[in-house]
């Protein structure tokens, strides 16, 4: 198993707050299955930081597309 490591920079919305929970509940998941080993989040710079295991960059952004907040990411 590789680490990834995904340096996220997002936006924010009227809506975005709407999908904030959903994403940890999410972000959750992948912290208790194995996947996610750190997740940083700075709201003041709109910056994630998120360290992943998996074999492939492929399986990272199959993982990293499913976040209710992916529409507000760039990485």
């Amino acid at each position: 198993m590789k680490k990834f490591q995904a340096i996220i920079k997002f936006t924010m919305d009227e809506n975005f707050m709407t999908f904030v929970q959903p994403h940890r509940t999410y972000i959750n998941y992948l912290i208790n299955k194995g996947v996610i080993d750190s997740y940083a989040v700075s709201m003041e710079s709109q910056t994630c930081w998120i360290t992943l295991n998996a074999e492939t960059k492929t399986e990272v952004d199959n993982y990293l597309t499913k976040t209710p907040l992916y529409k507000y990411w760039n990485y």
